[in-house]
């Protein structure tokens, strides 16, 4: 190959290749890295670069042990505990474009862990609720949630790996729809229920994908999911319900990204990136993707029919909000829980 040819083959490639902004790192859940849900960020500055993990409590692990990030995805729970490290610091509301479109009860004072600062931005949210293999149970079966309970199912049933999302059934399960309040009794109560199902579980998943294959083979009947399984089953052509109706009530988490103090890149690549999040043109693609955008205004502009092909439509029964709880009783719900896995 002639010098020439070498050059003109290095331009095409860079031509065919996507630009990166050196300047950002999102540590993020995979999936998030979809052009479509920051298409703003990349026509400015090139795709970010992103880090993943796959829990809060080993991002957290990581950050304290050196790792450096400019934005951090993470879900309310954790807020109170990343805000009381201090490996966080408060978002300037006036650099947030659609602040004053956001939903109202997703920046509350639960959600500001206690102070007037915003050190969590929402950006995202989504429902937890029963999908079921529909070719095999029908929705008579799928109206409580002491299906779990239920012999005839053991063995073909299964929860989060995450302590959230655990806690959030049994609390539902035991008649507690406000966890922040819960009483010692209470706590106890949903403890001794989830011991009670370990022995009907097929297994604790910890990934989307997983879950899918497991409920669309029919190894799982029925399992305690996240809304974007069911919305992803459904594209791929399986047959798969989701109730979010049963007797006991839903539960509804929220997420958003934190700013991380010493950040390596440059802090206003870091509010492109949130208000790329957040934009208009987002809405619709992490909607299809079984995400609510926090921006209430682009989030409405889709209309309930999309909402609720999403599982994200309104509901009558009792909601649970996974929102911030004090650092106590989250670091008591997961030693409980780690002892419940164990067989303890």
């Amino acid at each position: 190959m002639t010098k020439t040819t070498l050059l003109a083959s290095a331009a095409t490639l860079a031509l065919a290749v996507p630009a990166t902004a050196q300047n950002l790192t999102v540590f993020d859940y995979s999936g998030f890295e979809d052009p479509a849900f920051h298409q703003p960020f990349i026509d400015a500055h090139g795709a970010p670069e992103f880090v993943f993990f796959g829990d809060e409590d080993e991002a957290f692990q990581r950050l304290l042990a050196g790792f450096q990030s400019d934005v951090t995805h993470i879900c309310a729970g954790s807020v109170p505990r990343w805000q009381a490290s201090g490996i966080i610091e408060a978002w300037e509301t006036d650099q947030i474009a659609a602040f004053e479109t956001l939903n109202a009860d997703l920046v509350g004072q639960d959600v500001l862990a206690g102070s007037e600062d915003l050190f969590f931005l929402p950006t995202d949210y989504g429902s937890t609720a029963l999908a079921y293999n529909a070719d095999e149970l029908s929705e008579s079966d799928v109206t409580s949630l002491e299906i779990f309970n239920n012999p005839a199912f053991a063995g073909r049933l299964s929860i989060p790996d995450n302590v959230d999302d655990a806690y959030a059934l049994a609390y539902l399960a035991t008649g507690v729809t406000d966890w922040a309040d819960a009483s010692d009794a209470e706590f106890e109560a949903a403890t001794d229920w989830l011991r009670g199902i370990h022995q009907n579980l097929r297994t604790y998943w910890t990934d989307p994908a997983e879950i899918s294959q497991l409920i669309g083979s029919g190894e799982v009947l029925a399992a305690w999911v996240w809304n974007e399984v069911p919305v992803a089953m459904a594209e791929e052509g399986f047959n798969v319900g989701f109730a979010r109706d049963t007797a006991e009530g839903t539960s509804v988490w929220l997420c958003g990204y934190v700013n991380m103090v010493d950040a390596p890149g440059e802090e206003p690549m870091a509010y492109d990136y949130v208000n790329a999040v957040l934009s208009e043109g987002s809405a619709g693609p992490l909607l299809g993707s079984g995400f609510g955008s926090a921006n209430d205004a682009a989030l409405q502009a889709l209309g309930a029919e999309a909402m609720e092909a999403a599982g994200l439509g309104d509901v009558t029964v009792p909601v649970l909000a996974q929102l911030p709880i004090s650092n106590e009783q989250r670091e008591r719900q997961a030693e409980a829980f780690e002892r419940i896995k164990a067989g303890f």
